[in-house]
């Protein structure tokens, strides 16, 4: 714990800067995950503010998801969250380096299958055509968060012959294609047995299930992907 006064003469409001400071000493690993943070005399007495400052920073950083308060216990750490920003297009492999964390991936299938009713009206395919379905386990820090399923336009079957344990749209890229703007669907869903193993969540465990429809720079649509995702390990922001 770094116990240097705050600045009383920054423009910035005190709180902000606590809640700065303590972020930052979070994510540094100077308070583990579940332990017990400072309570609120402590920190008053460490930073030289009041009980109204403190209690305005650890709103902000449980509003935050990096810390829980339980009545008459305390304050702990959290288990980090991924921070999904749903008004902008960004990569798994994006949002968890953002936050100092490591993305990984488990490729479960991939494969070019028969396009649906729901594939011609979103991603514009003639009836009879195939898709690149690829499906992906997501794991920040080695711990798994999410369960996707991308489902793109046969001309990206060229996606089949690269390497899909990173991000995708790095090999979008590399290819002169970028996201451009996404439709989404938030909504609740339960695990199947299949879910429960790769996610390490118990069977019929509640899920947060996210739908999107990526489009590409030129407003085509790029690609479908059904995410379901472990609610202890996942903000999003909309």
């Amino acid at each position: 714990m770094r116990t240097e006064g705050l600045n009383q003469r920054s423009a910035s409001p005190l709180y902000k800067q606590l809640t700065h400071r303590l972020r930052a000493d979070i994510q540094g690993g100077i308070y583990p995950v579940h332990s017990r943070f400072p309570s609120e005399l402590e920190l008053c007495a460490t930073y030289q503010v009041s009980r109204v400052t403190v209690r305005k920073a650890l709103a902000a950083l449980t509003q935050e998801g990096l810390l829980e308060r339980h009545q008459g216990i305390g304050t702990f750490v959290c288990t980090p969250r991924i921070h999904k920003d749903l008004r902008s297009v960004n990569s798994f492999s994006e949002a968890c380096r953002m936050m100092g964390a490591e993305p990984g991936t488990q490729v479960i299938s991939a494969q070019l299958t028969a396009a649906e009713e729901e594939d011609c009206a979103l991603l514009q395919c003639a009836p009879g055509a195939q898709v690149v379905e690829v499906v992906r386990l997501r794991l920040m820090d080695g711990v798994p968060v999410m369960l996707e399923t991308n489902r793109f336009p046969g001309q990206y079957a060229w996606l089949l012959q690269e390497e899909l344990t990173g991000s995708l749209y790095a090999l979008l890229h590399s290819r002169g294609t970028e996201p451009g703007q996404a439709t989404h669907e938030i909504s609740l869903c339960y695990a199947a047995a299949q879910e429960a193993r790769l996610l390490e969540v118990a069977p019929e465990s509640a899920l947060l299930a996210l739908f999107e429809v990526i489009y590409d720079a030129s407003g085509h649509p790029l690609h479908t992907s059904r995410q379901h995702i472990r609610g202890d390990r996942f903000t999003f922001r909309i």
